[in-house]
């Protein structure tokens, strides 16, 4: 993405509002967002975390046992679960923007915004992570595949910001400028 792309932001939210980070694997919304809620003082709330937390076991065991389409069901009701409060900084998973309505609601909600990388920037973070498993297989190979399908996913958000040259810290820092205006 272009310097210019960097800089995108659309929105300026209400004081407390939640800020609400989407983006494929790899891209730095785990860590931003600690960040995010250290700086604000705000709850941090990962996603994935949830999901593990109100199913009683792990994401490869929710696909493995139950399937994609499961996952994804549990995903947004955690989601629609989180929204409900404020002062939250949710760290989603990569395909949460995937399910009917979540990004509606997500952009009533808060301040989306889209964390992105190059496909070589996300594939040397996330190869050989065995906790994804999306990555099954060919790890550059899912990368591609996953980027090609969700190419337009993440454009609904208020702010993109490309992690791909910036540190945690700048990322975190960019998101601040705009959500305090």
């Amino acid at each position: 993405m272009s310097g210019d792309r960097e800089q995108q932001c659309s929105y300026k939210p209400e004081p407390g509002r939640n800020i609400i980070l989407v983006g494929m694997m790899g891209t730095g919304k785990s860590t931003v967002g600690a960040m995010l809620a250290e700086e604000l003082e705000y709850e941090l709330v990962d996603l994935d975390h949830v999901i593990v937390e109100t199913e009683g076991r792990s994401i490869a065991d929710i696909f493995a046992a139950d399937g994609e389409a499961y996952f994804r069901k549990a995903e947004s009701a955690a989601l629609q679960r989180m929204l409900e409060g404020e002062r939250r900084i949710i760290s989603t998973g990569g395909g949460a923007v995937l399910a009917p309505g979540n990004a509606e609601t997500m952009l009533a909600k808060g301040l989306v915004v889209a964390l992105t990388a190059t496909e070589e920037v996300i594939i040397a973070r996330v190869s050989g992570d065995a906790n994804r498993p999306l990555l099954a297989g060919n790890a550059q190979d899912r990368v591609r595949a996953i980027m090609e399908e969700r190419r337009e996913a993440y454009r609904f958000a208020h702010c993109t910001v490309d992690t791909s040259e910036l540190s945690a810290a700048e990322v975190s820092q960019h998101i601040l400028m705009h959500y305090r205006g």
